[in-house]
């Protein structure tokens, strides 16, 4: 093994979408949280979002629409970004110390609104300021234009950063995500969130 992809939510950071549903809730006077899950999901507005369907502005504004509110894009962005926790700093003293012996990257279903707070909160619990600071390469779904786990995706990455299968081993809390992987021939390791954690998974590198 060469190289490590991290997926980014509950690999890195602990992630709980219950909290965005509901603070969406809170900032609307009509749909409550479990209908707001409903309508992100089967409208897929989250995932065009995080495909880079839409810009900042474009995504504030269907949530304006769906939710029904007059809501300002800071209250939209904080509620959006109600899902992230913190990040526990020594999962990314691991990865600096992984980062020495081999090739180290995130490839991540995510968002610029949803970036740029995660990088925050790094910065808050660990004084790196950028992911990029500690990763040879971040690979972000909403510039690539694709989302796990789809084919496309892992094989841009492995493309891009001039990758072989056999000696990458991708890291993700979702069986789906892993399975796109491996049908491709990429190692592929499941994080469950509490249970079994990166520090868990490269105990002997700790």
């Amino acid at each position: 093994m060469k190289n490590i992809i991290f997926d980014l939510g509950n690999v890195i950071i602990d992630i709980d979408f219950e909290r965005t549903f509901k603070a969406f809730a809170s900032i609307s006077e009509t749909i409550d949280w479990r209908e707001g899950e409903r309508i992100l999901k089967e409208k897929q507005i989250w995932s065009k979002y995080e495909k880079g369907l839409f810009t900042d502005s474009e995504f504030r504004d269907v949530i304006r629409n769906e939710f029904q509110i007059d809501a300002t894009d800071e209250q939209i962005d904080t509620a959006f970004c109600g899902l992230l926790m913190d990040i526990e700093p020594a999962r990314i003293e691991l990865i600096k110390k992984l980062s020495s012996k081999y090739n180290t990257y995130i490839l991540s279903n995510t968002s610029n609104i949803h970036i740029l707070e995660v990088e925050r909160i790094l910065e808050r619990c660990t004084g790196v300021k950028k992911l990029s600071d500690i990763f040879h390469h971040v690979f972000l779904s909403y510039e690539m234009g694709m989302l796990k786990p789809d084919v496309e995706i892992y094989e841009e990455v492995l493309k891009k950063a001039n990758l072989v299968a056999s000696e990458t081993l991708f890291l993700d809390d979702l069986v789906a995500n892993l399975e796109g992987a491996a049908s491709i021939g990429i190692q592929t390791k499941q994080i469950v969130p509490r249970e079994f954690t990166i520090l868990d998974l490269f105990a002997d590198e700790i």
